[in-house]
């Protein structure tokens, strides 16, 4: 994944634990839901914030496969509708190839 391998070690290494974490429990911290079907994955780390949005494949059988899009720092309170619309046609590619 780009987004992650520009990052610095630390903050990376956050981002890495917290997808692991998400794989043991659920926590509002951190995911949030910004639209139907898009997720914003949230790590904080020395007051930046990273975020990756996400969208679920829950197309197989037994497992839900989470899809991370692509990453940003956020620096608005809001995620940007362009951020937003980018995630939309990631998923919208990726179920038009599945």
């Amino acid at each position: 994944m780009t987004f992650l391998g520009n990052l610095p070690e630390k903050p990376r290494e956050k981002i890495i634990y917290n997808i692991n974490k998400a794989t043991l429990v659920n926590s509002k911290e951190l995911f949030k839901k910004l639209t139907d079907d898009i997720w914003e994955f949230r790590t904080i780390h020395n007051k930046t914030y990273y975020r990756m949005l996400a969208f679920w494949d829950k197309t197989g059988t037994t497992d839900t496969l989470v899809i991370s899009t692509h990453g940003m720092i956020k620096k608005t309170r809001k995620i940007p509708k362009s951020e937003i619309l980018k995630a939309e046609r990631v998923m919208i590619e990726y179920f038009n190839q599945k």
